[in-house]
């Protein structure tokens, strides 16, 4: 399969921060999805219900209280949802081992396979000094385009960041020329055919 033919679903979670001895739990979900074709498309996201209070140091990082979470529903009740926005795409996060872990819920889901823009960014530009999503996109000029597709949001909500993935991704397979290249480039990123594709 060619890139250019290829559906992407990224995918985010914002979380209640984990106490000592007690698993993590998720209170934000954003999913959106990208193509060639298709540009930007199906922005989804939710406040997630959690019997766990949100720690402090999660709450000054994402700013979602219990007061957003008011009658919100939970990640199990929202399977139709993922299901239709994940199922059969090729699943994008920035740090997949949250995303990941969290769709644990679903045994068996069977979602992916998995790029992790991460992954690709360390693999792409090596020789920068940061490879957070904020920073990359900062270095690459493309925090307006974010802001444009989603208005009266920011870094850490879930959608935004969500959006962000897809937004870098499309920018490192337009700077490397990749579009009518084999999806497995991303999935197994050669760097040397990458760097002799990249444009000036």
């Amino acid at each position: 399969m060619l890139i250019c033919d290829s559906h992407f679903s990224a995918i985010d979670f914002e979380s209640a921060g984990a106490e000592r001895g007690k698993t993590d739990t998720p209170i934000q979900i954003g999913i959106a999805c990208w193509s060639v074709e298709k540009g930007h498309t199906d922005a989804y996201t939710s406040y997630l219900h959690t019997t766990q209070p949100i720690l402090w140091s999660a709450q000054k990082v994402h700013g979602i209280t219990v007061d957003h979470l008011t009658n919100a529903p939970t990640l199990l009740s929202l399977w139709p949802e993922i299901k239709l926005r994940l199922g059969g795409a090729i699943v994008v996060a920035h740090g997949k081992g949250t995303e990941k872990k969290f769709l644990r819920a679903f045994p068996g889901h069977g979602f992916g396979p998995w790029i992790d823009t991460l992954l690709l960014a360390r693999t792409a530009w090596p020789e920068l000094s940061s490879h957070s999503l904020g920073a990359l996109c900062k270095k690459f000029e493309l925090t307006e385009n974010i802001q444009q597709r989603v208005p009266e949001k920011s870094w850490h909500d879930a959608l935004f960041d969500t959006v962000a993935s897809l937004v870098l991704l499309e920018h490192l397979i337009d700077q490397f020329d990749l579009t009518k290249q084999p999806l497995d480039l991303l999935l197994h990123p050669d760097t040397s055919i990458w760097h002799q594709s990249r444009r000036s």
